[in-house]
């Protein structure tokens, strides 16, 4: 990374829209020019999987699989497959992403769409699926989870559950419309996220995408790969992956994935793996690993825990992992999330790849000089940011500070501003001015949010991954005032 470069960090969910969540519609190709005329070259997202419980794009039902709420339907509608009534249930301006409101009526708008024009793309469909062979075990995943009345995987019957050759067999005979509709889903998401890429790509922007480490428990690759994990005879997880306390959570973050079996992989020639990367370097043009720290060693917690206080540290095989993949791909465009707690092994690692780290300026203040969050400690290999999706605004985050401890951070970044606004812009603009590689500022902190457009809180469930950016937010922004000078 030679030269300066900086982007915005923004999920799809945030983007404006008439039909209550962020999609691959208008307002994101406005977003690409935005950011062009911003000067920046980065657009970060959040992954873009089909979310479960509690609507974390980290607990998704399928690692390859995309989240419909995405696809556009105004563009649906101007294509005439759809008509605006069709679309009117899901009308909305709010402020924030309505969930239950998304799971109840676009799913049925894109069922009736299906209907009038699935034989429309059946050609297209038809190369998808020899091209994407993930997505017949997706589809026929997600068929079983609307005949089970959304149960998880380890709910269904016994036969099914533990995936029974004949009543396999015997139940995807039955549910062959509904499959194809949700295979018919994975197409058109892809057609317009990756139309939606190309043209970033030739606007000289790119997509930085978020790769979670782990599946989540009720997904498709748990059900239908389960040797991948750490199981007992019976085929019942025996341990779930979280972190031990930490400056997030005093018990620890108690996330519940299955964690992997990394003998199984290694015997496999860490092939799903190999392939799930590639993907992910498809799909984006960086990939920001999640959670990068279990590449090395992992936390396992026995299943049933109430926390993840009782773990324990197991080794893994990132080494031999990274060294595979090397020799199936060009490249490896990766950030490796290195927060928390970092051992030596883990540092030796990311550096042994060149993975650059990140550095996160709201845990710089320790009073230690040699804190690497500090923007004075920021080296070329580190992509440096404000905040992340889990951490509160800049604004938010600076409210809650004690005036001495403001005090200490202002005289920290040899910042003299008086009103809060300029307090933002220049502790924005310290980050911009390190010596960061890569700068990605969160939306809300160029736009001065409080705490109110905080993306999520890690170990709470309800009321994360909800807030909205208004449109003329947006119009209104000049953040070339802070770094248009940075990408030249």
């Amino acid at each position: 990374m030679p030269n300066k470069r900086s982007g915005v960090l923004l999920p799809v969910s945030t983007l404006p829209s008439k039909y209550g969540i962020g999609t691959f519609g208008k307002a994101a190709y406005e977003f690409i020019d935005f950011l062009i005329s911003s000067e920046q070259k980065y657009w970060q997202v959040l992954p873009l999987g089909p979310v479960s419980f509690g609507d974390s794009p980290y607990s998704a039902f399928s690692v390859y699989a995309g989240n419909p709420y995405y696809i556009d339907l105004e563009m649906l509608v101007e294509e005439g497959l759809i008509s605006s009534a069709d679309c009117e249930s899901l009308d909305s301006e709010v402020d924030f992403v309505d969930y239950e409101k998304q799971f109840n009526h676009r799913y049925k708008i894109l069922f009736k769409l299906y209907e009038n024009s699935a034989d429309k793309y059946r050609e297209a469909i038809s190369r998808f699926k020899t091209e994407n062979k993930w997505v017949n075990d997706y589809a026929f995943f997600m068929a079983l989870k609307y005949k089970n009345n959304q149960r998880p995987w380890y709910k269904w019957d016994e036969l099914i559950k533990n995936r029974d050759a004949e009543a396999l067999a015997e139940e995807e005979e039955g549910l062959r419309r509904e499959i194809d509709f949700w295979v018919f889903l994975q197409y058109l998401f892809y057609e317009q996220y990756f139309k939606l890429k190309e043209y970033a790509n030739l606007k000289g922007i790119s997509i930085i995408g978020d790769m979670p480490i782990y599946v989540a428990e009720d997904s498709v690759e748990a059900w239908a790969d389960r040797k991948l994990f750490t199981t007992d005879e019976s085929g019942k997880f025996t341990m779930v992956a979280g972190v031990p306390p930490d400056y997030f959570s005093s018990e620890g973050q108690l996330w519940g994935n299955p964690v992997y079996d990394w003998g199984y992989l290694k015997e496999n020639s860490y092939e799903w793996w190999i392939n799930r990367i590639k993907w992910s370097l498809r799909l984006y043009d960086v990939v920001r690993i999640d959670h990068f720290r279990g590449f090395d060693e992992y936390w396992a917690v026995p299943c049933g825990s109430e926390n993840a206080i009782k773990g324990e540290w197991l080794p893994a095989c990132g080494r031999e992992l990274f060294t595979e993949v090397l020799k199936n791909t060009d490249s490896l465009r990766i950030i490796a999330e290195d927060l928390g707690t970092i051992t030596d092994d883990v540092i030796k690692l990311k550096e042994e790849f060149d993975f650059p780290g990140m550095g996160v300026l709201q845990f710089a203040f320790d009073g230690n000089p040699g804190n690497p969050h500090l923007p004075s400690n920021y080296t070329k290999n580190t992509v440096a940011y404000t905040g992340t999706h889990d951490n509160d605004t800049l604004k938010g985050w600076y409210n809650k500070l004690s005036t001495a401890e403001q005090q200490s951070v202002l005289k920290s970044l040899n910042i003299d501003a008086k009103n809060e606004a300029e307090i933002m812009d220049e502790i924005i603009l310290s980050v911009l001015k390190s010596n960061a590689g890569i700068v990605i500022i969160p939306l809300q902190d160029y736009l001065h949010e409080g705490s109110e457009a905080r993306i999520n809180i890690p170990s709470t469930i309800g009321g994360n991954w909800t807030w909205r950016v208004k449109d003329s937010q947006i119009k209104e922004l000049n953040i070339c005032r802070l770094s248009g000078c940075m990408n030249s």
